[in-house]
C-alpha cells in the first residue's frame, strides 16, 4: 500500500537527511517526526473506512438474514394455508436471499480479515513513532554534546594556536634558533664560543694582575727612601 511505502521511505531517509542536511538538525528531526504523525493520521483514516465498511457489510447480513428467516416463516404460513402458489414465491425469494446471504458472509469474512490486519499495522506503526519520539530525543541530546564538544575544542584550539601564549612560544623559539645559527657559524669559522669565552675570563684576570702589580710599583718608587 502506497502509505506503508511512504512511511517505511521516511523512516529509512531519516538519518540520511540528517547527514546530508546538517543546517538545522533538530529541526529536522523534529519535522520528520510530524511527518511520521502525519503518515499516522492517514493510516488511521484508512483503517477507520475499513472498519466502518466492516460494519456497514455486517449489518446487512444481519438484514439479509433476517430476510432469509422471513421468507421461510412466509412460506410455510402459506402452505398451511394450501396456498402452493405463495409458498413457491416465498421460497423463491428465501432462495434469493440466502445466495445474497452467501456473497455477504464471504465479503465480510474478508472485510473484516482486511480489517484486522490494518489494525495490526495501524499498532506497529504507533510503536514505531513512539521508537521515534525517543530516538529524536536521544539524538538532539547527542547533537546538543556534539556541538558543545566542537565549540570547546574550537576553543582549545584557538588557544593553542592563537593565542598570546602561543605567540610569545614562537617568538622564544625564534630567538633560540637565532643563537643556534649563530653559534653555528661561529663554529664554520673557526670560532668557538666556549673558547672565546674562555679566552675572555684569562684576559680579564690578567689585566687585573698587571693592574695590581703596576700599582705596587708605584707605591714603591713614592714610598720614602728612609723607611
Amino acid at each position: 500500500m502506497s502509505w506503508i511505502e511512504s512511511f517505511s521511505f521516511v523512516m529509512r531517509s531519516s538519518f540520511t537527511a540528517i547527514r546530508e542536511k546538517i543546517e538545522d538538525p533538530e529541526r529536522m528531526l523534529h519535522q520528520l517526526v510530524c511527518d511520521m504523525e502525519e503518515e499516522l493520521e492517514t493510516v488511521r483514516h484508512s483503517v477507520a473506512a475499513a472498519l466502518a465498511d466492516e460494519i456497514q457489510i455486517g449489518k446487512e447480513v444481519e438484514r439479509t438474514r433476517t430476510e432469509v428467516e422471513q421468507w421461510a416463516a412466509r412460506a410455510e404460513t402459506a402452505l398451511r394455508r394450501g396456498d402452493e402458489s405463495s409458498t413457491r414465491q416465498a421460497i423463491e425469494q428465501k432462495l434469493r436471499a440466502e445466495e445474497r446471504l452467501a456473497t455477504l458472509e464471504k465479503s465480510y469474512a474478508s472485510q473484516k480479515t482486511q480489517t484486522e490486519k490494518l489494525q495490526s499495522s495501524y499498532r506497529d506503526l504507533e510503536d514505531k513513532i513512539r521508537q521515534a519520539r525517543h530516538k529524536r530525543t536521544l539524538l538532539v541530546a547527542r547533537l546538543a554534546q556534539a556541538d558543545s564538544t566542537r565549540k570547546i575544542n574550537c576553543a582549545l584550539d584557538h588557544a593553542n594556536g592563537k593565542s598570546a601564549f602561543a605567540e610569545f612560544s614562537r617568538l622564544e623559539r625564534r630567538v633560540e634558533r637565532e643563537e643556534a645559527m649563530s653559534d653555528a657559524y661561529d663554529r664554520l669559522e673557526g670560532r668557538d664560543p666556549d673558547a672565546a669565552a674562555l679566552a675572555a675570563k684569562f684576559s680579564k684576570e690578567e689585566q687585573r694582575a698587571k693592574l695590581e702589580e703596576e700599582l705596587e710599583a708605584m707605591k714603591q718608587r713614592l714610598a720614602p727612601s728612609g723607611s
